[in-house]
Order: C-alpha cells, then sequence, then structure tokens
C-alpha cells in the first residue's frame, strides 16, 4: 500500500518496455523483485546497510549489488533506462544530490520513479521511520520533511522533465490494513513522481498530463 500500489498506478514508464534498471536504496529487493515480475530483465541495486543487501542477493532479482550510497552510486554513468528508489529520501538532508545522481545514472530518455513519504503525513502523525532492534526495542530513524516543492525544485534543476504525479490517500482500503488508523483517514500517505530525462520537452499549456482526467 505504501509504495508498490503507487508503481502499479503510473502510466509512465511501461514496465515492458524497460531493458536495465538502476535500484537506488533497494533495501532488501522488494522494488527489484517487483521490477522483474514485470518483465525487467537487468536491474542494479546499491544500498549502505549490508544487512539489506545480503536480503536481497536472497530474493536474487538484481543482476548486480553493492554497498554504495544512493547519491553516490558508483554505477555506470548513462546506462540506464529507468532509474528508481522507493522511500528513501526522508533520510536525506538535501534531495539534491539524489536527483542529479540518478540524471548522470540515465540514458537519453530514461525515467526516474522516485516514491516518497508524502510531507503532510510525516506532518500530521508526527511518526518517524523506525525499525526493532535485536532486543525487541524500537528504534527511530532520522526522518527529513520533504516538501513536493522541495521535489520539483531539485528534480527541474537536475535536468529532469515532471511526466506524471499520483499521491496515495488512506481510504478504505488501508484501513482494512491498518485500523487503528482511522484518525488519518483521507491524509495522503506517499507520492509517486514519475520524471523523463528529456528536459528539452515542454509539456504544451493545451495538453494536460495524460493521467489528469480530459
Amino acid at each position: 500500500m505504501m509504495d508498490l500500489a503507487l508503481l502499479e498506478r503510473l502510466v509512465e514508464p511501461r514496465w515492458s518496455a524497460v531493458s536495465r534498471a538502476a535500484d537506488l536504496g533497494c533495501g532488501t529487493g522488494r522494488t527489484g523483485q517487483w521490477l522483474r515480475e514485470r518483465g525487467v530483465e537487468h536491474i542494479d541495486g546499491v544500498d549502505v546497510t549490508p544487512e539489506m543487501l545480503d536480503l536481497a542477493r536472497r530474493r536474487g532479482a538484481h543482476e548486480r549489488l553493492e554497498e554504495a550510497d544512493a547519491t553516490a552510486t558508483g554505477l555506470p554513468g548513462g546506462a540506464y533506462d529507468l532509474v528508481i528508489c522507493s522511500l528513501i529520501d526522508e533520510h536525506l538532508d538535501d534531495l539534491r544530490p539524489l536527483y542529479s545522481e540518478a540524471h548522470r545514472l540515465a540514458a537519453p530518455g530514461a525515467a526516474f520513479v522516485l516514491v516518497t513519504f508524502h510531507p503532510h503525513f510525516i506532518m500530521t502523525s508526527g511518526m518517524p521511520t523506525h525499525y526493532t532492534n535485536a532486543e525487541g526495542e524500537p528504534v527511530a530513524i532520522a526522518t527529513n520533511v520533504h516538501l513536493i516543492s522541495d521535489h520539483i525544485a531539485a528534480g527541474l534543476g537536475a535536468g529532469w522533465r515532471l511526466a506524471e504525479l499520483h499521491e496515495n490517500v488512506i481510504d478504505d482500503a488501508w484501513l482494512k490494513i491498518k485500523p487503528k488508523w482511522e484518525r488519518f483517514r483521507n491524509h495522503p500517505f506517499s507520492a509517486a513522481y514519475t520524471w523523463r530525462e528529456d528536459s528539452g520537452a515542454v509539456q504544451g499549456l493545451g495538453s494536460p498530463p495524460p493521467w489528469l482526467p480530459r
């Protein structure tokens, strides 16, 4: 519900047409597995946490896995027709290095898909990213709030063109899984952006993007 449901809603890119993808902050390999199930054959992933990479290797969805920062991957430039990251930007103080690195990796015409926690939800809930340690204690991870305008500024500044944007609202489907979140009903939880490398193309004023109702 957080991220994969949003990826399902995207019109761009056409997943089956993707040849090679870079999965930034790949974690346990969930996104890579999702891409593989949709026909993406070549996926390289990076993550800063060795334990996460061990889990990703067990999934077997990635062709190559490297321990590296999502903002400085060491992967070859201009080599990917899809760059993707999911639920990692809240761990970054500054979005600009992430968007710049994605643009460096992108082949001409490539897409950059980014799924993020919605800033509204983080500010409303006050809920930081957290995990449970070996002792069973919850440990909070630093969570940065990046407004939608911050993403737009970082993307345009790196040479991307925004092609699509979806926001995910907590609804009945959500509450079947998380009934205790009833107080957040109708609040936006996450968002998915599709950026295109062809920054020279400008959306005509009379031509709304394809995901908006006509």
